[in-house]
């Protein structure tokens, strides 16, 4: 993974990287009420703009929350 960085969205910093095998997934992980998630979203455009395909999204495992402590 690279392009990695921290943001702030709302009151919570979350996650942000980027898959090296597709440049158009990204990868976020961040807290939802009490909960660390992580999520696989692509970014597409249409005729109509940009916009943002959801992939998965899974409870982030012990390696992820590592990550993010490590980041944010």
């Amino acid at each position: 993974m690279d392009s990695k960085k921290s943001k702030k969205f709302g009151h919570h910093y979350h996650y942000v990287d980027v898959r090296s095998d597709n440049l158009e997934q990204f990868r976020v992980i961040g807290w939802v009420k009490d909960k660390l998630f992580t999520v696989i979203y692509e970014a597409r455009e249409d005729m109509a703009g940009e916009y943002y395909q959801l992939v998965t999204l899974w409870k982030s495992t012990k390696q992820e929350e590592e990550l993010y402590e490590k980041n944010s």
